[in-house]
């Protein structure tokens, strides 16, 4: 059931890209970017993407523009095009580690999204042009294991399983296992209602982000701000200036 149900999700993502208001995008690519004058219909892009072998250098001359063209201007539509890119990466990352999260595997596919759009919403192209596919595909990878990590982590710390006999420890054990479903599926609807703010065009994806590691997840934001260009105090204030706009809006 669940698989039908991300299945028409990706469905739906592949036709939204052969509106007018992505084909503008491509159209503009290939005004800009030598790479891809042989692709007219994102649908061929994703053809060419999906197909052969994912260590083909060809793919880097694909990619490559396209993440460039994210990093440069925020623009959800970008965030949209390169998750239909990497679908099929994600979807066997998810398959492969459902033993990380066998509980949940709503949790577990929301966690691989977020992770994505992480790692993506920080690549830099100019520090690494080659073996695109491969390095966002890992360190999506990496990112979700962290996350799974932490979720488990966070349950151990709820519940203390020091001094118990081994019948209230199998108890222990299975009241953890619920917290930490509890936890990630109300981080899960909080991220949902960001998103729908930022694709509203309430906050920016710079925002929405920011919201989701420092406000959702618990990263401090020293911490947020050392793996950015931007420094602890224009984060700061970017961050009270989004929660103020979202009180606005949720009112």
């Amino acid at each position: 059931m669940r698989e039908t149900k991300w299945a028409q999700w990706f469905e739906q993502l592949k036709k939204e890209l052969q509106s007018n208001a992505y084909q503008s995008l491509l159209t503009n690519l290939n005004l800009t970017d030598a790479p891809l004058p042989q692709f007219v219909f994102w649908d061929e892009v994703l053809l060419f993407m999906h197909g052969g072998d994912s260590h083909d250098p060809r793919k880097d001359t694909v990619l490559y523009p396209i993440l460039k063209a994210h990093g440069e201007v925020p623009d959800q539509r970008w965030v949209t095009i390169l998750l239909t890119v990497f679908w099929p990466g994600l979807d066997s990352i998810f398959k492969k580690r459902r033993r990380w999260d066998p509980l949940d595997p709503d949790r577990l596919w929301a966690n691989t999204y977020w992770s994505f759009l992480r790692v993506v919403s920080r690549f830099n192209v100019e520090l690494r042009s080659d073996r695109l596919v491969q390095k966002i595909i890992n360190d999506t990878h990496y990112h979700l294991r962290n996350e799974c990590r932490r979720i488990w982590d966070r349950a151990d710390r709820e519940v203390s399983l020091e001094c118990l006999d081994d019948d209230d420890r199998n108890l222990a054990y299975k009241n953890k296992e619920l917290i930490a479903v509890d936890l990630a599926r109300a981080q899960e609807q909080r991220i949902k209602c960001l998103h729908k703010h930022m694709r509203a065009g309430h906050i920016s994806e710079l925002d929405f982000f920011l919201l989701v590691g420092t406000k959702i997840y618990g990263q401090s934001i020293a911490d947020y701000a050392s793996g950015t260009d931007l420094d602890y105090q224009t984060l700061k204030k970017r961050r009270q200036r989004a929660e103020q706009v979202l009180r606005r809006y949720e009112k």
